[in-house]
């Protein structure tokens, strides 16, 4: 099982299709995409949607959308949480473990400064910046995450640029 990881993508009505021609190929071989927030547009988990099986949790700039704030969803037998906001970065590898015991990941976004660590429990921290808006982050990126038979396989944070 291989997921494919967004948040921030910040795309306004009509532009749904920009994410699509942006990542290509990349979109092909997911067997699920995780958005953790700020979406912005319907559109896009439409579009998402017609390469795999999405799950999204609402963003601080998901105005209108009705989408859970936070998700736990099993993909290849891992329990995957998914939240848009997870609080500052001291005392987040305890917070998040107290939120979601028993994840073996926790998606989040809204810093758009990709992380990928280990937490609590050897819980991993996943965010995967933003491959649309990198702000101060060297690069725009997304993650991949790679579940097979309850554990996780590979995990990464992927440049779209640079």
């Amino acid at each position: 099982m291989r997921a494919l990881v967004l948040s921030d993508t910040h795309l306004g009505a009509g532009r749904a299709e920009h994410l699509v021609e942006l990542l290509g190929a990349r979109l092909r071989v997911a067997s699920a995409i995780l958005h953790a927030g700020d979406v912005t547009d319907d559109a896009v988990l439409v579009a998402l949607a017609r390469f795999a099986p999405v799950h999204a949790v609402l963003g601080n700039n998901d105005h209108g959308l009705t989408l859970p704030e936070q998700l736990v969803v099993e993909l290849g037998g891992c329990r995957v949480a998914m939240v848009h906001d997870s609080g500052a970065t001291k005392g987040r590898a305890a917070r998040m473990h107290r939120r979601f015991p028993g994840a073996a990941v926790v998606v989040y976004g809204h810093s758009h400064q990709p992380d990928d660590s280990v937490g609590v429990d050897g819980q991993r921290l996943l965010n995967p910046g933003s491959c649309i808006e990198r702000r101060r982050a060297p690069h725009r990126t997304y993650a991949l995450l790679d579940l097979v038979d309850g554990t996780v396989r590979d995990h990464r944070i992927v440049a779209l640029d640079g």
